[in-house]
């Protein structure tokens, strides 16, 4: 109780002497320090026990260990997971997505910690996922709970969610240009002069608190032996288009075992399954352990050789077509390691698994190209950086980012034209077939994703039981018109929902429809509301998303439908007035900015 009124006395000070802009500047400097720290924090976690399992192991046979420490890593996360979070912790940023969409940017207090454990046990011990997306959940839950600390705006909220979650990728990647790109693509929150420099300020603190700890070096040392020539264009382009169907085979396979793991209803079920099929891959795979970002290093410090340490296939290292069958297979399986890692009871994100990927891709691509010597050498390493950008580009729907992130992840900036050619044309092919990205799709499903669409982003934040009337008065279909007569004389309203004994809507009258026989009294026992009700133009269904629910309105060109639950129970009326009103508070409230 004492420290409460002290706090009081802080926020009250606070209020009078400093000025709101300028405080939510100090926030996103503290969130920046905390979600670098964080960040730090799970790839030394990761680091110690991935070296502390995998350092001893033998290079030149295959390894046994690997059938063993993956089942091992999935079982701890969970565990934990299940017994001491006792909620879903996976799935971070489409959490952050649906945090923003329907939650009023609020994430519960433990995301600022338990995916730091779950994931660190999951990815030391092997399991084939990243790291990037707990951490970005991680980061944002710091933004929103320590802007649900300071009593701020939701408006605020959204943008500290931003601010946690651009400093998570800065903090991890040091690249705080990409970590404010990460928020604008892939969160989809607006760019606006109120909301750029705060984002800057975390982004640029968190990477400067990571190169205070961890050095000043890339995260990929990769150096650029010639320059990038114009014959190579061709070349870039295909690899593009073969980043975006790799990312397309990479989505649509992972939604499908998702689907698969969500129908195995407990937790041993999914486990037993997960595990099987990961510990499996990675004994036949080695480089589908953990992150994979060793592999990565392996490409662009031209070590390709060494791809096949301590796999079955070790004999193969000097075959050229069997590296290239090796990296295929691979191409083909990270997704059922990933999917399978998380299915099991694991966390981790797809972040690192898609650079994985766009590396392997890219490096396979110029290899096998390389054996025909067709019209120009390909230089393999600089194949396997673009890779890495059109693979994320599209799998996450995030050009930008995508071009940013690796080129200061690796130096690259000398490649900065191909890195943008690649990921726009793997972004390009994607989205032709998939309008949303990995992240983005479970929401945009139900229509609860946030967009830069204002429009639809107020429809998003509209809810549906905020804007049901329920004060009609309802009618039954055996009754009179002398009936119907009593009941409009009570009513200030013109549309009556008719329904039967067990409350199914089956019709409506209108006012203006019997208004020839209303003032006729020999007509009040001849009918009956079951002669003169009309089936309403369309039936709202309480689960439809208020985006489609406008668009009924727009094809019906109706002012008022009724809405019905699942089992077709009258529930109320929607007006779109009432829509409208409910539309323009919002707009004002969440998108409206304050000028001084």
């Amino acid at each position: 109780m004492v420290l409460q009124q002290r706090l009081d006395k802080v926020f009250s000070w606070r209020e009078k002497h400093i000025k709101e802009k300028h405080f939510i500047l100090m926030i996103s400097f503290i969130v920046g320090i905390a979600t670098a720290l964080a960040a730090i924090l799970l790839k030394s976690m990761i680091h110690f026990i991935q070296h502390f399992l995998t350092d001893h192991i033998d290079k030149t046979n295959a390894n046994y260990l690997y059938l063993l420490l993956p089942v091992v890593g999935v079982l701890l996360s969970g565990l934990f997971v299940k017994y001491i979070v006792k909620d879903d912790i996976g799935h971070g940023v489409t959490k952050i997505l649906y945090a923003i969409s329907q939650r009023k940017s609020r994430i519960k207090p433990h995301n600022t910690w338990t995916s730091i454990v779950a994931s660190s046990l999951t990815i030391g011990f092997g399991g084939s996922v990243g790291a990037e997306a707990p951490i970005v959940l991680t980061g944002a839950a710091i933004g929103s709970n320590l802007g649900r600390f300071f009593k701020m705006e939701q408006r605020t909220l959204m943008l500290l969610v931003g601010c946690g979650s651009a400093g998570a990728i800065a903090g991890i990647f040091k690249a705080p240009i990409a970590g404010l790109l990460f928020t604008i693509e892939v969160l989809m929150l607006d760019l606006t002069m109120t909301s750029v420099l705060p984002l800057l300020i975390t982004s640029v603190t968190a990477a400067t608190v990571s190169y205070i700890f961890t050095g000043t070096e890339a995260m990929f040392k990769f150096t650029q032996v010639e320059a990038f020539s114009m014959n190579r264009i061709p070349y870039v382009l295909l690899l593009g288009i073969v980043c975006g169907l790799v990312s397309l085979y990479f989505t649509r396979v992972s939604i499908w075992i998702e689907k698969i793991f969500g129908k195995l209803k407990t937790f041993w079920k999914r486990f037993f399954v997960g595990v099987a099929i990961l510990s499996v891959l990675i004994f036949l795979f080695p480089p589908l352990y953990g992150e994979g970002y060793d592999t990565i290093g392996m490409f662009l410090e031209k070590q390709s050789g060494q791809l096949m340490d301590g796999s079955f296939f070790y004999q193969l290292r000097s075959n050229y077509w069997g590296i290239v069958l090796f990296t295929i297979l691979i191409i083909l399986l990270k997704v059922f390691a990933t999917s399978a890692t998380n299915g099991g009871g694991g966390c981790g994100g797809i972040f690192a698994p898609s650079l994985f990927l766009g590396s392997v891709t890219g490096f396979t691509f110029a290899h096998a190209i390389n054996y025909f010597m067709l019209l120009a050498y390909l230089p393999e390493e600089n194949f396997s950086l673009m890779g890495m950008a059109g693979m994320m580009s599209g799998v996450m729907h995030s050009p930008l980012t995508a071009v940013f992130l690796i080129a200061e992840l690796t130096g690259g900036f000398d490649l900065f034209l191909p890195l943008m050619i690649v990921s726009i044309s793997s972004y390009i092919t994607i989205v032709s077939f998939e309008r949303h990205s990995l992240y983005s799709m479970r929401l945009a499903k139900k229509g609860e994703l946030l967009t830069h669409h204002k429009d639809r982003a107020v429809l998003t934040l509209l809810n549906l039981n905020t804007v049901i009337e329920t004060d009609l008065i309802a009618v039954k279909p055996e009754m009179t018109l002398g009936d119907m007569i009593k009941v409009i004389a009570k009513s200030k309203r013109n549309v009556f929902p008719v329904t039967d004994s067990r409350g199914i809507l089956r019709g409506v009258v209108l006012l203006d429809n019997i208004r020839n026989i209303m003032f006729r009294p020999e007509l009040y026992d001849r009918f009956r509301v079951e002669k003169f009700m009309i089936s309403p133009p369309a039936k709202l269904n309480i689960n439809f998303p208020m985006e489609k629910i406008m668009q009924i309105f727009d094809d019906t060109k109706a002012w008022n439908l009724p809405v019905i639950d699942d089992s077709g129970k009258y529930v109320g009326f929607v007006s779109k007035s009432k829509i409208f009103n409910a539309y323009r508070d919002i707009l004002v409230e969440n998108f409206s900015e304050e000028e001084e």
